[in-house]
């Protein structure tokens, strides 16, 4: 897949294109649907798939108060999108230039002056311009264009706020049911206080590289994707109040894990479910014990 970082530099030479409009957070069911509609047409005629998404969620922009932690880095949808299929894909800065434009102005400058779309591919509630003025019917009256229905799962609709309340609440589960995989979070090692290597338990402490939303306090079963490889992995999420801790803090002790320490390396860390809340215990001794029992049911979790 080719990727560009704004319209600089994109200068493209086909007659036509299959153009998809989103922002794509989290690249959950529904917005998998879109963009493999997107494909399908753009094969079907010959013409190159093109995904048009922005590098921050509009509301950071738009309402910076109420904007939302996102499901995942730009980088991590860039990937999703060329698993997907899609040939190019177009990110446009979201700022107060692009948001005063008008619906006109976009279709005229991006869509058909620079694109050359000739067929558009949209969700059901897609709006775009100042005023959101840039509908699916308003579109459809310049192009074909295709409004994929709503993706249900349990009778509801699958959408990037509905994975999100299930994160922060811990349903990992559900979450990944509507992502269509597992939710990761995103970062780097950084270093902590080596509490965990004391008790027994060395831990990988994650920085992470976005605004990104974490499930609610708690251990967890997850996997761990590192440069040295893939491990199963026991998450702790917390302030760690056991052992005098007040900053919030995501831990991970990879399991039979046998290489050097990991500092400075990206990881992706999916928490897959839910183990039980955090608790303070009497001791370290406590902790230890349980640590030991969390370990056990991770390793359990995933023989099965």
């Amino acid at each position: 897949m080719l990727s560009f970082l704004g319209t600089a530099g994109l200068v493209p030479s086909w007659s036509g294109s299959v153009v998809c409009i989103g922002t794509f957070d989290g690249v959950h069911l529904g917005h998998r649907a879109v963009i493999a509609e997107a494909v399908a047409e753009a094969e079907s005629l010959g013409k190159p798939s093109v995904l048009v998404t922005f590098d921050r969620h509009p509301a950071a922009v738009l309402a910076p108060d109420r904007c939302p932690p996102s499901l995942g880095s730009l980088g991590s949808n860039l990937r999703r999108f060329e698993e997907l299929g899609i040939a190019v894909s177009l990110v446009l800065p979201f700022d107060e230039a692009l948001a005063s434009q008008t619906a006109e102005q976009f279709w005229e400058g991006v869509l058909k002056g620079l694109l050359r779309a000739e067929r558009l591919v949209v969700g059901h509630d897609f709006a775009f311009g100042r005023g959101r003025r840039g509908t699916a019917s308003w579109l459809s009256e310049r192009v074909p264009t295709t409004v994929v229905p709503p993706f249900e799962t349990g009778g509801a609709r699958v959408s990037s706020s509905r994975i999100r309340e299930c994160v922060l609440a811990g349903r990992m589960e559900e979450a990944a049911i509507l992502l269509g995989r597992p939710y990761a979070l995103e970062g780097v090692v950084v270093q902590g206080e080596r509490l965990g290597r004391e008790l027994g338990y060395p831990t990988a402490n994650l920085g992470l590289v976005c605004n990104q939303a974490v499930p609610t306090d708690g251990v967890y079963a997850g996997l761990c994707r590192t440069v040295r490889g893939t491990y199963a992995a026991a998450v702790s999420i917390g302030t760690r109040s056991t052992v005098g801790g007040s900053r919030r803090a995501i831990e991970a002790y990879l399991l039979d894990y046998p290489g050097d320490a990991l500092y400075g390396t990206a990881v992706f860390l999916e928490v897959a479910r839910w183990l039980r809340p955090q608790e303070t215990f009497p001791d370290r001794e406590a902790l230890k014990r349980q640590m030991a029992l969390d370990v056990e049911a991770v390793r359990r979790g995933f023989a099965r």
